[in-house]
C-alpha cells in the first residue's frame, strides 16, 4: 500500500485541488483509494462529496488510537455514485473512501508532538486493508499534523505554484523533509514536486518553471498542472473532474491521469533527495 502525503508549507498553492485531482484519476483508473483529510479545514472532505453521518472523524480517531477502527469509520465518496450515474464502467467495484476531516484535528497541529504522538496516524492506518493507495491531504504548515502524516507515509508529494514565494517555500520544505527523514523516518521517500496552476501564456510562470527545473532537477514531476478556469465551480459542485463536461476539464483530467501514473509507477517513486 502506497501512502502519499500531499504537502506544501505555503497555503494557497492548490494542494487540496491536487489531492482531489489525483483521487479523481484513481477512481477513474479503478485503484482502490483512501483519502485521509488531515487538514482542519476539511476542504477535501467537502470536495469529495461526503455527507454528514455518524462515522467518527479522523481527529477523534487519532485521539483514541487504542480503540480506533478506521475501517469502520470511512465513508464512500459521493464521486462513486456520480461516476456510476455517468456510465462509469464497472464502477460498482471501484473504491474511493474518505477518512473525514474536522477542526478537531487542530489539537495536534502544534510543533511539540512527541515521537509517540507522531506515530498515531501510522498506527491507525496499519489496521486498514483493501486499499492500494492512500492520499493524505496535509495542512499548509510543518507543525504536528504534517509531521504525523509524514511519519505514516511511504512518499511525500510537494505542490508548488511557479511563483517566487512558492518556489522558495518548496525549497525550504525539501530541507525540512531531509531533516525529518534523518531523525524520524529513514525509509520515507520524496515523490517529487508538482507545479500547479501553471499559466502557459505567462512569462513569469515560464521563468519560474525554468528555475524549478534547475533547482529540483528530476524531482520536478511531469506533467505540470495548468490553471483550470472552472476549478472552483467543479469543487463547489463536489464533482470529480473526470466527469465534468467540457474540453478543458477533459484535458485537466488527462493531466492528472498522467501524473498519477508517474506517481504510482515503481520507477517514479524511487528515493530521491534534493541535490545540494
Amino acid at each position: 500500500m502506497q501512502v502519499v502525503s500531499i504537502s506544501s508549507l505555503k497555503g494557497g498553492v492548490g494542494k487540496t485541488s491536487v489531492t482531489l485531482g489525483l483521487a479523481s484519476a484513481a477512481l477513474a483508473a479503478g485503484i482502490p483509494t483512501l483519502v485521509v483529510d488531515l487538514d482542519p479545514h476539511a476542504d477535501a472532505t467537502t470536495g469529495l462529496g461526503v455527507r454528514p453521518s455518524r462515522q467518527t472523524d479522523i481527529g477523534r480517531l487519532l485521539k483514541n488510537v487504542r480503540r480506533a477502527d478506521l475501517g469502520a469509520n470511512v465513508i464512500s465518496s459521493g464521486w462513486v455514485a456520480t461516476a456510476a450515474s455517468n456510465g462509469g464502467h464497472n464502477v460498482g467495484r471501484k473504491v474511493l473512501d474518505v477518512a473525514v476531516g474536522s477542526a478537531y484535528t487542530g489539537i495536534y497541529d502544534r510543533p511539540d508532538l512527541s515521537r509517540r504522538d507522531l506515530r498515531r496516524l501510522a498506527t491507525v492506518l496499519s489496521r486498514v486493508e483493501g486499499y492500494s493507495l492512500v492520499l493524505i491531504d496535509c495542512p499548509p504548515s510543518l507543525n504536528g499534523l504534517t509531521r504525523m502524516a509524514w511519519s505514516a507515509s511511504t512518499h511525500v508529494l510537494l505542490v508548488a505554484e511557479p511563483s517566487l514565494f512558492s518556489v522558495a517555500g518548496t525549497e525550504r520544505t525539501m530541507r525540512a523533509l531531509d531533516l525529518f527523514r534523518e531523525e524520524f523516518a529513514p525509509d520515507l521517500t520524496t515523490a517529487g514536486v508538482v507545479a500547479n496552476r501553471v499559466r502557459t501564456g505567462s512569462n513569469e510562470h515560464a521563468y519560474r518553471l525554468a528555475e524549478m527545473k534547475t533547482m529540483f532537477a528530476d524531482l520536478l514531476l511531469s506533467p505540470t498542472i495548468s490553471e483550470q478556469a472552472n476549478w472552483q465551480q467543479i469543487q463547489g459542485a463536489a464533482h470529480p473532474i473526470h466527469h465534468w463536461p467540457g474540453e478543458s476539464a477533459r484535458q485537466a483530467a488527462g493531466l492528472f491521469d498522467e501524473l498519477l501514473k508517474n506517481l504510482t509507477d515503481s520507477g517514479g517513486l524511487r528515493n530521491r533527495v534534493l541535490r545540494r
